[in-house]
């Protein structure tokens, strides 16, 4: 462990509601905003401070594309809200393209506490198992003008970005971004698991705190099955904040598929708790990450 990342007591956990493509036929995802802050709130009263929120496009057989209608975030935002009190939204920002003036729209529409800023670009790739591509190879385009338009709304809404690495060179970058002034104190996102990106590994997670900033917040976002509640629990052990959802798992750790996201929260507090680690409240999280 680093001696620049000190290890606190104090963990907040965030749940990663929905996110980009699930077929709400085929997994229960939600999608409305009705949907959303149901789930939310189940997240919320299991020990979620911080609600990660993708959006999708509503109205019947459209809940598994992608939305970025400000509407449609704003509407999503205030049931949240409503449901949750004191609740922290974290909203996605995340587009394939240069183009990102519709993730701007939404964050200017539902004024979220934190925006996910992906720090950098990624082959996204993923190779099924007889050898063909699970999807078109599609480049996930971040340049640093494009980190610098978003940090540049940020600032203008009063957002805390988090910066989201699916590397090791991308976490390296945002130490750049701040020695460059692009922003003062990186709050990172560790994001394990992606096919091509950084693997769900508590040998590669043990190293990564000594390429962080003095002081940084940080988390992990761990994608996959059962193999990823190891990677939880190192976290854990390290210092860093937490996160699962139905966005990153249908799994709890003993293979079972979990009912929803409040199940999911409920084990990672667990995991928490397991580590010596004290789960703060949405209150106690404001004063922490924003």
């Amino acid at each position: 462990m680093s001696a620049n990342v000190p290890v606190s007591d104090e963990v907040l956990i965030t749940c990663a509601l929905t996110g980009v493509l699930t077929n709400p036929l085929q997994h229960p995802v939600p999608v409305t905003p009705e949907q959303m802050a149901a789930s939310a709130r189940e997240a919320y009263d299991a020990g979620a401070s911080v609600m990660h929120v993708h959006f999708r496009s509503q109205g019947e057989g459209r809940g598994h594309l992608p939305s970025w209608d400000p509407q449609v975030a704003l509407s999503i935002a205030e049931a949240i809200r409503q449901s949750c009190p004191g609740v922290i939204l974290n909203f996605t920002t995340g587009t394939i393209g240069r183009d990102q003036q519709g993730a701007l729209d939404c964050l200017r529409a539902g004024r979220p506490e934190i925006a996910a800023c992906n720090a950098g670009s990624l082959n996204y790739l993923k190779v099924r198992s007889n050898g063909e591509w699970a999807w078109p190879p599609m480049l996930f385009e971040n340049t640093v003008e494009k980190v610098e338009e978003l940090l540049a709304v940020c600032r203008e809404l009063g957002i805390r970005p988090e910066f989201e690495c699916f590397d090791v060179g991308i976490l390296r970058s945002v130490g750049m971004f701040s020695e460059v002034g692009m922003v003062a104190e990186p709050n990172y996102n560790l994001v394990m698991g992606v096919a091509s990106g950084m693997p769900a590994d508590c040998d590669l997670l043990g190293i990564l705190p000594r390429y962080m900033k003095p002081g940084a917040l940080w988390q992990t976002t761990v994608i996959g099955r059962e193999e990823i509640w190891p990677v939880h629990r190192k976290t854990a052990e390290l210092g860093g904040h937490l996160r699962t959802g139905m966005e990153d798992t249908f799994y709890l750790a003993d293979g079972t598929r979990t009912s929803g996201n409040g199940q999911l929260i409920e084990a990672l507090v667990q995991v928490a708790e397991e580590a010596g680690r004290k789960v703060v409240s949405p209150q106690r999280a404001r004063e922490i990450f924003l």
